[in-house]
C-alpha cells in the first residue's frame, strides 16, 4: 500500500504506506523524510542507524530526517506516515504541537511511545480518517491531511508527558528540557558539557540535573554523550570517513582523546567497532 499526496506548487510530499511495495521501500533512501511507524499488528524488527530494533505491538517510533532506516521487505504489521519539511516543518510549526525536541530530536535515539487500549483505537480512527482524505482529490485535501497529521502529534505528545517520572511537571520546566535536548542537537559536535548547555539555557548544570531526575533515567551528560556516540556510530557504518576524520567532525582535537571516549561508551574502539558491524 502507498497513499501519496504532492504539491508541485510547494513541493510537499506525504505519503501513508505500509513499505510492502517497492516504491514505499524506495523512500527509506530519499532524504530529508520525517517517518512515524507504528507496529499495528505484532511485532517487527526494523534497523535504524545500522542498530535493529524490536518494536512491540502498538507501539509507535518517530524518525527524523538524520535517521538512517531500514526495513526488509514483506515485513508485515506496520504502518508509516511519511512526509517531508514543505509539508509539514516540526520547527516552524512547533507552537502548534511543541514536539520538536520530545517526539523529534528529543534524545540520541529515535521516541518510541507505546498506545494503550484507548490510544490504539483512536490511532485506528485516524487512520481511518487519512485513508478516506486520500480518496478525495482537491485543492483542500493537502490542509486536510495536515490537520489530521498534526492531531496525530499532538496525541503522541501528550502521551509522553503521562509517562514521565514525574506526570505534574511543569510546562515551563518541560520546556527547559525540550531546549536543552534542541541545543544538544545543534550543538554537540562542538559543546560536550552540561556547563556549555546550561550557559545557553541561563541555568546551572545542578538545576539542570535534577529536572532531568523528574523527567527521565538519564542524565543531561548523558544525554550528550549519547548522541555524540550515535553520531560517531553512524559516521563508521555509512561514510568513508576515517576515524580521524570522525575525531576531528565531533570536536576532538586529538583523534586519540576520541577514541578513548568511544571505547568508554561503546566497548571497543572505533577501528574495531567497524570491522565488527561489517
Amino acid at each position: 500500500m502507498k497513499l501519496e499526496y504532492s504539491s508541485i506548487k510547494d513541493e510537499s510530499s506525504f505519503v501513508l504506506t505500509d513499505f510492502n511495495c517497492s516504491p514505499s521501500l524506495g523512500l527509506l533512501k530519499s532524504r530529508g523524510l520525517y517517518k512515524i511507524i507504528w507496529c499495528k499488528k505484532h511485532p517487527v524488527r526494523i534497523k535504524i542507524d545500522g542498530y535493529w530494533i524490536d518494536l512491540e505491538k502498538d507501539q509507535v517510533v518517530f524518525c527524523t530526517p538524520i535517521n538512517i532506516l531500514e526495513i526488509e521487505k514483506n515485513t508485515d504489521g506496520i504502518i508509516s506516515y511519511v512526509f517531508n519539511r514543505e509539508f509539514y516543518c516540526i520547527r516552524e510549526h512547533d507552537e502548534e504541537v511543541s514536539c520538536n525536541g520530545f517526539l523529534f530530536f528529543g534524545s540520541s535515539l529515535p521516541q518510541i511511545v507505546s498506545l494503550n487500549k484507548k490510544e490504539r483505537k483512536s490511532f485506528k480512527m485516524l487512520l481511518y480518517f487519512f485513508k478516506e482524505e486520500f480518496e478525495t482529490k482537491d485543492h483542500i485535501q493537502g490542509e486536510m491531511l495536515r490537520t489530521l497529521l498534526k492531531r496525530l502529534l499532538i496525541k503522541a505528545r501528550r502521551m509522553i508527558k503521562e509517562d514521565l517520572i514525574e506526570p505534574e511537571l511543569p510546562s515551563s520546566q518541560l520546556d527547559i528540557i525540550r531546549r536543552f535536548n534542541l541545543l544538544v542537537e545543534q550543538h554537540f559536535r562542538e559543546k560536550h558539557q552540561v556547563a556549555d548547555y546550561a550557559a545557553l539555557l541561563f541555568k546551572s548544570p545542578k538545576t539542570l540535573s535534577n529536572l532531568f531526575k523528574k523527567y527521565n533515567d538519564k542524565t543531561p551528560l548523558g544525554t550528550i554523550n549519547d548522541r555524540i556516540v550515535i553520531e560517531a556510530k553512524r559516521l563508521l557504518l555509512y561514510s568513508n570517513k576515517t576515524s580521524e576524520e570522525i575525531a576531528y567532525e565531533l570536536g576532538y582535537k586529538e583523534a586519540g582523546h576520541f577514541s578513548k571516549f568511544f571505547k568508554k561508551h561503546v566497548g571497543c574502539s572505533p577501528i574495531e567497532f567497524k570491522n565488527k558491524q561489517r
